[in-house]
């Protein structure tokens, strides 16, 4: 199944109408945790709304799973996956790194999505057979690096200090190969993969509605994403996205010392 290029733009322009507006605003944050901090915003609640009445709409029989709105329907073949702000914390704080986040996964793989980042104009995309850039400079389609040593790759990670025990000494020893390493830019990271402009990013502890979408877009751009064992990324965890298969081989072998 291919998803017309014209149902993703859909979804990101009525998306980016709800956040958008509520973005560097004072608007009221919540926090989900009871210990600790997971905020959540009005941005975030509003924006899947529209996301899910647009799916439902459209396909009354796919599936939804969503971050804030939680799931329906998913037995079915088809199930869309939504995190409507991508980088909330990124958002509160008036940092223009969070993005929209919607794939769609057919019998558990995904196989389109889209990141749309409204502040920046910017809208990744894969509908199926090929990724897409339209935004500030020219629309054209995505294409990996060519990326394969480590020494030679840009890294992004949201914070090492989210790794844990063995985890976090396998990360340091991955940081210290590469040729650079950068935290804190959420979904970005990986369309800088897609983009071309970074080499690899690696997450710990993702759900799925924070990797779905993005899966896709690396892949049909000629990467690799996968958890750190090196089986399907869908499912969340800790997750290596690469450039290159080569590339991929020599982080995961990083990783799983």
């Amino acid at each position: 199944m291919q998803i017309s290029a014209e149902f993703l733009r859909d979804i990101a322009l009525h998306a980016a109408r709800e956040s958008l507006p509520r973005f560097r605003q004072s608007g009221e944050v919540h926090n989900k945790l009871s210990s600790g901090f997971d905020p959540v915003t009005e941005a975030d609640r509003e924006t899947e709304r529209v996301i899910r009445r647009l799916i439902n709409d459209r396909f009354p029989e796919h599936g939804i799973l969503g971050e804030e709105h939680g799931g329906e329907n998913l037995s079915s073949q088809h199930v869309w996956i939504i995190d409507p702000i991508d980088g909330t914390r990124a958002f509160i704080s008036g940092l223009p790194t969070w993005g929209t986040l919607v794939g769609l996964t057919r019998d558990g793989d995904a196989i389109a999505g889209i990141m749309s980042q409204p502040f920046t104009r910017e809208l990744y995309m894969a509908d199926g057979k090929t990724a897409l850039y339209e935004g500030p400079g020219d629309d054209r389609v995505l294409t990996t690096s060519n990326t394969v040593r480590l020494e030679d790759a840009t890294l992004f990670t949201t914070s090492p200090a989210l790794y844990e025990n063995d985890q976090r000494q396998n990360f340091d020893r991955l940081e210290s190969m590469v040729k650079l390493s950068r935290y804190g830019v959420d979904c970005y990271a990986f369309a800088m993969v897609a983009a071309g402009y970074a080499d690899l990013v690696v997450e710990p502890d993702l759900q799925p509605y924070d990797i779905v979408a993005l899966i896709p877009i690396i892949e049909q751009a000629g990467g690799v994403v996968t958890d750190w064992r090196g089986e399907p990324a869908e499912k969340g965890g800790t997750i290596v996205a690469a450039a290159t298969a080569k590339l991929h081989e020599a982080a995961l072998t990083v990783l799983q010392q």
